[in-house]
């Protein structure tokens, strides 16, 4: 194998994970044409971001991919390199829409390709495999940025659209990762480009990116009343439709208020959020992903235990789980969502000084969705939690799991 040129590398372990030209090309965003001139040797394959890329679509080690012997380092395994943030920075500090005005702007993908690349960036966000999307970011913002600045007339709104959702996808996950800064940035540009986009839904969703980027900058009070305000404006009735789309955005808005409030011990306004959110839950009717909100009554149940942890009651945390979240329901949610609620769990558990179950959670979020756990800085700080107050030596998946994460007593 590692005497066969880069793209029949690729062409074999495509072929060995039975995945068509056309499927591999959806996964990785890019047409199948471009596949397949890498995969003869006609295009080159140079480019490390692509490489680590591919090399998460096919599940394999990068490494492995270029013919070499995988290398492990278990302190990052599924985690982050500065230098990818970095790359994400440098993309956010081009102003494609400003170079244009004084000169031609460069050379934009076509909008039905953003699209999928788009689609493709959400769901790798929803599946929680923030490696794989932060190395796709840089590229997926400047195309997005090329997108915006070139196009113009009946396509300007629509690129647009697309460039407001690439800035929240970098928002969240830089946020995951605990670059609240970098969040924000992306966030409050994004807001910008949802009102040029004419989408009032999609800058209200803008709105909860901000706001949860102020809450982990300390700025909760700000992040409370923004939501609200917004909430209010965009609510359901009156002059207002009542489309599925905009109860999920409402109802999103009064669940990010709702944890910016229990940040700030309002038990109060928490309850009275979360009832309104509830509301909207039931008149929306099941769990749905309008505006990639994943919005619904079981994404209501997990906020309410998520502002209990916040609320520092880690009992009523376990205990909405144990009654309001043993179901289907919450199986059926994309992995990103389970395995932040089992992080938060991890917490309820480490409130009450259960440091067995609070390990368990972990465990299991580890399993549905590696970067959340590992990749995460308040799931470093529950771990570290669980092996000092943990008697003896730790469960061997717990000290396993703990070396994956570089974390020690």
């Amino acid at each position: 194998m590692d005497e066969l040129p880069i793209g029949r590398r690729v062409a074999y372990w495509r072929g060995r994970r039975k995945m068509s030209q056309q499927v591999f090309a959806d996964r990785l965003g890019k047409s199948k044409s471009w596949v397949d001139k890498i995969e003869r040797g006609v295009r080159r394959l140079d480019k490390f971001s692509v490489l680590y890329e591919i090399a998460d679509i096919l599940q394999m080690d990068v490494q492995l991919l270029l013919g070499k012997d995988p290398e492990r380092r278990g302190d990052t395994l599924n985690c982050i390199e500065q230098f990818e943030v970095e790359e994400i920075r440098a993309a956010l500090e081009r102003y494609d829409s400003v170079s244009a005005y004084f000169d031609a702007a460069p050379c934009p993908p076509p909008l039905a390709d953003m699209s999928k690349a788009v689609t493709h960036a959400w769901l790798t966000y929803q599946y929680g495999r923030y490696g794989m999307l932060i190395r796709a970011l840089p590229k997926l913002l400047r195309d997005a940025q090329a997108a915006d600045a070139a196009y113009g007339g009946d396509q300007a709104e629509r690129a647009a659209h697309l460039l407001a959702q690439v800035y929240q996808i970098a928002s969240s996950v830089l946020r995951k990762l605990g670059e609240v800064e970098l969040a924000w940035l992306a966030a409050d540009r994004s807001i910008a480009v949802a009102q040029r986009a004419d989408d009032l839904l999609l800058a209200g969703v803008a709105t909860t990116r901000v706001c949860n980027a102020l809450a982990s900058m300390g700025r909760s009070r700000p992040a409370l009343e923004l939501n609200v305000r917004i909430a209010n404006r965009l609510a359901p009735g009156g002059q207002n439709d009542t489309s599925p789309e905009r109860i999920s955005v409402y109802g999103m808005l009064l669940l990010q208020g709702a944890m910016a409030a229990a940040r700030i011990g309002d038990a109060a306004t928490v309850d009275d959020l979360i009832s309104g959110a509830y509301a909207a839950a039931q008149e929306l009717g099941s769990d749905q992903n309008h505006y990639w909100t994943s919005f619904g009554p079981t994404n209501v149940e997990l906020h309410r235990a998520a502002a209990a942890v916040e609320l520092g009651d880690g009992g009523r945390a376990v205990e909405v789980h144990q009654l309001k979240l043993q179901n289907p329901s919450f199986d059926a949610l994309l992995p990103e969502r389970r395995a932040h609620h089992l992080l938060d769990l991890a917490r309820g558990y480490a409130l009450i000084g259960d440091v067995a179950n609070a390990g368990e959670m972990l465990l299991r979020g580890d399993r549905l969705a590696p970067s959340e756990i590992r990749c995460r800085p308040i799931a470093h700080e529950v771990m570290s939690d669980v092996l000092r107050r943990t008697r003896g030596a730790p469960p061997s998946l717990i000290a396993e799991l703990a070396e994956h994460m570089g974390v020690g007593v």
